[in-house]
């Protein structure tokens, strides 16, 4: 499906095989290059211990992109996916989390709620994860998380009161 005006998304990048750097400018690269995409920011990067996958993975780099898109929001997921194939990205069905070389989040689109079988948006663990809410928070402190109603600075608040407990 295609939208007649664009809408700003955000997507998290991440990489803990390979050249992880030079796999997530691979992807940023594949992004641009895309029709119906324009990146307008990209985070710094943030390397950050890999979590739910045992003490002996390789640790994360991540970013968050900022994107201006005419693209629908299952036309970007199958892009997205599409990039992480390209890139050398299997995807397992056995176990939750695994290493990779490239993973691409959709994060948010617009302010859209979207819930269907292939796509949930925003991302549903978005809040609670530090190695996202930083690099987003970074490019978009006053963008508003559509179901929780706050601010990514206000839910990276929130994260770190609650680290603190």
């Amino acid at each position: 499906m295609r939208l007649n005006s664009q809408i700003t998304a955000y997507i998290a990048l991440g990489a803990n095989l390979g050249n992880r750097q030079q796999n997530i400018r691979n992807a940023l690269k594949a992004l641009a290059e895309t029709p119906g995409i324009q990146i307008t920011r990209v985070s710094s990067l943030l390397e950050n211990p890999a979590q739910g996958m045992g003490d002996d993975a390789p640790p994360f780099l991540n970013a968050v992109a900022e994107i201006r898109t005419t693209l629908g929001s299952h036309a970007l997921l199958h892009r997205l996916i599409e990039i992480e194939r390209s890139l050398g990205r299997e995807r397992v069905t056995t176990g939750k989390w695994t290493s990779r070389p490239i993973d691409l989040d959709l994060l948010l689109y617009g302010n859209q709620i979207i819930s269907s079988q292939e796509l949930i948006v925003p991302h549903p663990l978005m809040h609670e994860r530090r190695f996202v809410l930083e690099p987003l928070c970074e490019i978009a402190p006053n963008a508003l998380h559509p179901t929780l109603q706050m601010t990514i600075a206000g839910l990276l608040e929130n994260l770190n009161k609650s680290a603190k407990r």
